[in-house]
């Protein structure tokens, strides 16, 4: 009698998976693809016959009882052996040819895919957060069929060529012996089931195109790039399956006077030279309504005056950043004669009758980055 334990190379007492994993060894070292010639070829045969007998409960108990399924048979297989090709994707891939070979009838009812949307939002909406209707075409379970992909009054009925099963399986000769391969059947498209009279309003799908309008709530502090999950308002699956989650990605639109940075706002206002030499209080709309920003005595272009708590609201928090005014000093450009004198009167006064322009040092060369910063949030 063959002694299959020692062509496997494993022990009497050994566990179902070191037989299988003693087999894929030897599989992959003897597979004629891999080892060509026919020494190779006849020991390959050897531990295929012995794992088909050893992996098996029944062949194996009868086995270390003293019989051999395989004792009469010729070249080493027994007209009974079938080697499935399953068995060869088990050797090489770790086991998937076996949850291939065992899937089954597939079914109808699936979950639905995940959708993207886009919304566009103000900046408003950005900062105090708010609700927003979305439109979207999406697919809806069938209200004709429920789901099932029938016409009304009609049921699936098995597949005649399958049996139901949703795969067929088909046995070849080789050299190996009998190989068995299976496929999902083409007739069904592997459910099992057909649809002999489908619905008319579906066409079998079990769902169709509807148009709704979505009410969402937009969080404060969302930013454009930033991803609104809404778990089961996607699509809904084939026969009616479960609905999938529907993303919204936030774009946030540009505003006129305020650019965002981060959670600041930044923003230009534009000061007479009279008002930045003598100091003042101008108003400013912000998003929060009016506001005074307060102008130094002397202020200069570039100078910036913050607002605290006027920026955009934290994601998820209750406090908000802050907003940055930068001052930008008018010089007027066109004087009345009586406007010409009383500044020309300021410049004797100042002693800048005949100015005398200087280079600026190093420190004191921050205005034009200054001046550049206030031009770059206009």
């Amino acid at each position: 009698m063959n002694d299959y334990y020692a062509e496997l190379g494993v022990s009497r007492d050994a566990s179902a998976e070191e037989i299988k994993r003693a087999y894929r060894k030897a599989a992959r070292k003897l597979h004629p693809d891999v080892n060509p010639g026919p020494e190779a070829e006849e020991q390959f045969k050897k531990v295929s016959q012995a794992y088909d007998v050893l992996s098996d409960v029944d062949k194996r108990r009868q086995y270390d009882m003293g019989a051999d399924p395989y004792a009469d048979a010729a070249a080493g297989f027994g007209p009974g052996f079938s080697f499935s090709a399953s068995d060869l994707f088990d050797a090489f891939f770790g086991g998937a040819g076996a949850a291939r070979a065992t899937r089954g009838p597939r079914p109808r009812m699936m979950r639905g895919q995940d959708a993207l949307v886009p919304l566009d939002i103000d900046l408003s909406q950005a900062v105090f957060g708010g609700n927003a209707d979305l439109v979207i075409d999406t697919a809806v379970g069938c209200p004709t069929c429920h789901g099932d992909g029938c016409a009304p009054g009609t049921t699936p009925r098995t597949c005649d060529v399958c049996k139901g099963a949703g795969e067929i399986q088909q046995v070849q000769r080789s050299f190996l012996g009998q190989v068995m391969t299976t496929r999902p059947c083409l007739t069904c498209q592997g459910f099992g089931t057909v649809i002999p009279d489908p619905c008319r309003e579906c066409s079998g799908d079990g769902r169709i195109r509807h148009r709704r309008t979505l009410t969402i709530k937009v969080p404060a502090g969302v930013d454009t790039g930033t991803r609104i999950q809404l778990t089961g308002e996607g699509e809904v699956g084939h026969g009616n399956g479960p609905a999938g989650d529907l993303y919204v990605e936030i774009t946030v639109r540009s505003h006129p006077m305020f650019q965002r940075r981060g959670d600041d706002l930044h923003a230009t206002l534009e000061v007479p030279m009279t008002a930045a030499a003598l100091g003042a209080a101008i108003p400013l709309d912000t998003l929060d309504g009016a506001r005074e920003v307060d102008v130094r005595v002397g202020a200069q272009s570039g100078d910036t005056v913050t607002l605290r708590g006027l920026g955009v609201t934290h994601l998820r928090q209750n406090t908000r950043g802050d907003l940055t005014v930068h001052l930008l000093v008018q010089t007027p450009t066109r004087l009345t004669p009586e406007q010409e004198a009383l500044l020309r009167q300021l410049a004797e006064l100042r002693g800048e009758e005949k100015p005398n322009g200087k280079v600026a040092s190093p420190a004191e060369a921050g205005l034009f980055g200054k001046l550049r910063d206030a031009f770059k949030v206009r």
